[in-house]
This record gives C-alpha cells, sequence and structure tokens, in this order.
C-alpha cells in the first residue's frame, strides 16, 4: 500500500504545524459509559438455569471483576416457554423454580445489574424458528405488555433485543425498534440499558433508540472472526459518541468454542481483541465462563488501563491514523477533546511479524511525547523522540499506550473517519458507503453519496486552537460530472460543479477553498440534495491568510 503519498507531500509544501499552546477542550463526562459485564450465550447458548446464572453472578464477585466495573449479569436466550392462551409471557419455571424476579433480587444482593434477552420480532434466534420454546415469545406485538413484565415486575436493568423473528416477520428494523424504545421509556423503572442486536450497523436511526447496537455477525473464538469484527469496526468510529456505542458482541477472552480448547484464543491474540474493544469504547461483556477463567484471561479482563481507555468520560470513538497495510494505528483523546492525553493501539493484523514506524504527528502530537504501556503498566521512556518511534509486534500481536505531551492541530481528515448521515451496512442498501484501495491516501474513502438532502458527508470534529482563515483542500474522484457544497458550521462556502476525474477511485484531484474556522471544534459538511457527489478521499488544512 502507497503510505500516505498525497498526506506527506501536502504537510511537507503547505503544512505549517499549529500547537495548542492552550486548552480549549470541551470537558467531561458522557451520562453513560459502555456496558461492562457478563452475558450467558457465548458459553452456554441454550442450556442456562438459575444456579447457572446464580453462579455466574456469585463469580463476578469473588474474581474482582464486579469490583473493576463489570456489573451486568445477562440472561441471554432460552429462558422462555410458548406464551399462554391470552398471549402472556411465560418463563420456563423448571429452570428458574425461583421466578425471574427473585433471580433479578438476588442479582441486586450483590451489587450487580440483570439483564434480559428478547427478540424484535416473533421468534426467538435460539429457537431458529423450529424449537417451540422460543416460537412467539418475540416482542412483536406485545412491546408495551413484556416491557413492563421485564422492568416494572420483574426489575430488569438491560435488555438485548435481536431480530431473528424480525426478520421471519418481514419488519422493518427502524419502525419496529422505535416500538420497543417507546415501550421501554413509557416503562416506570427508568435508566434502562437497550442494546439492538441487528448483526450489522443498522443506521444512523439507532443513535436515538439505544445506548449501543451490534455492527457485526456473532463473534467466535478463533482470531480471523476477531480481525473481521476488526475491520467492520475500522469505519464506523464517527457513529460513537454523546453515551451510545458500537457494540463490538461479546469478549470472548478466556473462552473456547463448545468445550474445544484447542480454540482459545492465545495470550497474544487476547490481547489484541481486549485492547481493540476498549480504545473503541465498545461494551465489555464476558462471555466465558468466570468459575474457571485463565489466569492471564482474567489478569488482562481486569488490566485497569484498558478498563479505563474503554470507560473514558468522553465515550468517543477512535479511528485509525496510521495504517501500512494490516498494521493498523487507533487513536482517541482521553478525558478532554484535544486536551494532552490520547489512548493509541497499534495493531497487527497479519499473519507475520511486523513493524511500523509512529508518526508522532499523526497520533496528534509534536516535540518529546510520554509513552505509558497499557500492558505492562511502566513508562517507556525510550519511545520518547519528537519525530516517531518503532513497534515491533508478533502476528495478531498489539500494543495499547496511554501519549501525552503537546498537542498539534490536525491537518488531514480521512473520508472514511467522516460521518455519512445516510450510512449503514445493512443488506439491499444501496447508498452512502467506505471503500478501499490502494490508491487513497490511507487506504480508504467515502463513496456513494449526494442525490437526496439526506446523504451529506461532514466532519463532526474538526479543531481550531485559535480560529481563523485556512486553505481547505478536498481530495476527490469521480467518473461522471458531479457537484458537491462545502458548508462549514452550518454556512454554506462554495459549490464546486463539474468534477469529473475520468475514474472513481483511480485519479484523484483536488479542489480548494477558503474557510474560516472558529475556536474550538467545528464542522465541515459535503452535500449535493440533487445530483451525485464525488468519492472523498480526505481533507487538508492550511493555518493561514484567506481571501
Amino acid at each position: 500500500m502507497k503510505k500516505l503519498l498525497f498526506a506527506a507531500a501536502l504537510v511537507a509544501a503547505l503544512i505549517t504545524t499549529v500547537s495548542c499552546e492552550k486548552d480549549y477542550s470541551i470537558k467531561c463526562p458522557v451520562e453513560h459509559t459502555p456496558t461492562m459485564g457478563w452475558s450467558s450465550w457465548n458459553t452456554f447458548l441454550l442450556d442456562i438455569n438459575e444456579d447457572v446464572i446464580k453462579g455466574q453472578a456469585d463469580a463476578m464477585v469473588a474474581t474482582g471483576l464486579a469490583d473493576a466495573g463489570y456489573k451486568f449479569i445477562n440472561i441471554d436466550d432460552g429462558y422462555q416457554l410458548p406464551r399462554d392462551e391470552q398471549g402472556n409471557f411465560t418463563y420456563n419455571a423448571e429452570l428458574f423454580p425461583g421466578g425471574m424476579r427473585a433471580l433479578a433480587d438476588y442479582i441486586h444482593s450483590l451489587g450487580l445489574k440483570a439483564g434480559i434477552y428478547s427478540d424484535a420480532g416473533d421468534n426467538t434466534c435460539g429457537s431458529e424458528n423450529r424449537y417451540p420454546y422460543g416460537l412467539g415469545t418475540g416482542l412483536w406485538q406485545h412491546e408495551e405488555a413484556d416491557c413492563k413484565l421485564f422492568f416494572d415486575e420483574w426489575d430488569y436493568d438491560f435488555i438485548k433485543v435481536d431480530f431473528c423473528g424480525g426478520q421471519h416477520a418481514e419488519l422493518d428494523e427502524k419502525e419496529q425498534y422505535t416500538r420497543i424504545s417507546n415501550a421501554i421509556k413509557a416503562c416506570e423503572k427508568q435508566g434502562i440499558v437497550f442494546n439492538i442486536c441487528r448483526w450489522r450497523y443498522p443506521g444512523t436511526w439507532v443513535k436515538d433508540l439505544s445506548l449501543s447496537w451490534r455492527t457485526t455477525y456473532d463473534i467466535r473464538p478463533w482470531f480471523s472472526r476477531i480481525k473481521y469484527i476488526i475491520e467492520e469496526n475500522r469505519y464506523l468510529q464517527a457513529y460513537i459518541g454523546d453515551g451510545h456505542y458500537n457494540d463490538c458482541d461479546m469478549l470472548e477472552i478466556g473462552a473456547c468454542w463448545q468445550g474445544d480448547e484447542s480454540t482459545y484464543l492465545s495470550e497474544i491474540e487476547e490481547q489484541t481483541h481486549m485492547a481493540y474493544w476498549c480504545i473503541t469504547s465498545s461494551p465489555l461483556l464476558i462471555g466465558c465462563n468466570m468459575n474457571n477463567i485463565r489466569k492471564s484471561s482474567l489478569d488482562l479482563m481486569l488490566n485497569k488501563d484498558l478498563i479505563a481507555m474503554d470507560q473514558d468520560c468522553l465515550g468517543i470513538g477512535a479511528p485509525v491514523v496510521q495504517r501500512e497495510g494490516d498494521v493498523y494505528v487507533v487513536a482517541k483523546d482521553m478525558e478532554a477533546v484535544m486536551g494532552p492525553k490520547r489512548a493509541v493501539v497499534v495493531m497487527n493484523l497479519s499473519d507475520e511479524d511486523r513493524k511500523i514506524d509512529l508518526s508522532v504527528e499523526a497520533l496528534g502530537f509534536t516535540g518529546d511525547i510520554n509513552v505509558y504501556d497499557c500492558f505492562t503498566h511502566e513508562d517507556r521512556p525510550e519511545l520518547t523522540c519528537n519525530t516517531s518511534f518503532e513497534v515491533a509486534l508478533p502476528a495478531h500481536g498489539s500494543a495499547a499506550y496511554f501519549i501525552t505531551g503537546k498537542r498539534i492541530e490536525k491537518s488531514v481528515y480521512q473520508g472514511e473517519e467522516a460521518y455519512l448521515n445516510a450510512f449503514t451496512t445493512l443488506e439491499g442498501h444501496e447508498t452512502a458507503c467506505y471503500k478501499e484501495t490502494e490508491s487513497a491516501d490511507q487506504g480508504a474513502y467515502a463513496a456513494v453519496l449526494g442525490g437526496n438532502e439526506d446523504n451529506w458527508l461532514e466532519w463532526k470534529n474538526v479543531f481550531s486552537c485559535k480560529g481563523g482563515k485556512y486553505l481547505v483542500t478536498l481530495r476527490y474522484a469521480s467518473a461522471q460530472d458531479a457537484a458537491m457544497t462545502l458548508t462549514v458550521n452550518g454556512e454554506d462556502v462554495e459549490t464546486f460543479e463539474g468534477l469529473n476525474t475520468g475514474s472513481d477511485e483511480g485519479d484523484w484531484q483536488t479542489v480548494n477553498a477558503y474557510i474560516t474556522l472558529k475556536k474550538g471544534l467545528n464542522s465541515v459538511r459535503l452535500g449535493n440534495a440533487v445530483s451525485a457527489m464525488p468519492n472523498i478521499d480526505c481533507m487538508q488544512l492550511r493555518r493561514g491568510e484567506g481571501k
């Protein structure tokens, strides 16, 4: 892959590094940090009962996981029975003889929170439309009654809502999850954590309905599936924020597939798994049997630095800031936007050992930095330098750091880190998306934009230390005539027309405009409500005198 050729040339020719000498940051905290706890599905599947759930609650306390912040004990699929003749929800009293309310009370008595499961449609996922226990037990047409039962009568604190029955009943995701969200909000009990499990990123509407949402198909305890989930989430970081989170699925740390111990992730692979989930602010839901966790796995899930990374009060995502092939560097601000501290994770997703020279500027700093290793819990003075430092990683390995130093304004904003208002990864939707090509500045770009007033691209986090005039350079490609309007902080600045490079991704060209940014955070939007926009590779900013 070409290594930042366009950005590097631009920086060398145009950019004067602007350091942020004062703190104009937006402070913490968000209302909700990512959910931490345990879920029954990955290890026990449908083989759950009252004793299993109580035993896991006891183990969460005994292992110290509860003290570390893991609080939710979530009952997944398998506790239900078919509805009675009046359509009332029922549970399996043979498996849960004490009752579902008593089980929630037991969990609460340990200082923990209780979670439960349902489906948005008619049948649950475990029933697969065959096994009778889950047929007709979903929320569809019973939204209000079931939610009052789960939360007001049984006193549960969390619900995961699948979509297997939603597909079976051919329901519209947005419409049905909206009904469920409204039913939850109508309950007397408040503060309920609602997790949407649609197995893909369903659309930007999801943030208005739930605190978290699954972005991929189910996780499994082998690295190819971990890699798939990381790759799917690389370009979803703009959709995290304000106490709402992408859910990368349950942790497979300390877990194996259906009792086969040969499927355990290696310690190195588990580190990469945990580090990425934490830096991207994903919910941390343990999937193993907490009564027999390997020491290395338990120590990793108790890692106070990684937990702090996940639970940081900004609650934001971590976009890719540097890439060389299958080696990715992702980073996010900690504690304050544009403050002196950032979390950084470097991942080698390839099957061979790799090295990468980390650019201090790409990480958002200038001059000397302090590097703290989140795996060893030690400072790394040998990595302190003012330009770059080398990181060597084994196959599937990672490094996780807290880096502090003098921050600089970001000069390059990638198309693949931008917020696309019409974006979804649900099948059958031909709309805004991210695509990869070696010709793009960092290997990816934003595509299928424009054509209506809702299909726009926006960088919501354009930061200026002092405010003022900037030259903005937009790198684009289009195989046909295209147009786009540049809007800054809600004000239209300039419309570019006749943008045609002869190719959608092979011959990138640029257009320029002068803009004014305010001190602090700014939004820069590209849109076309009438016709197609070009594909967008990246935006570069040069501080200086404008027209």
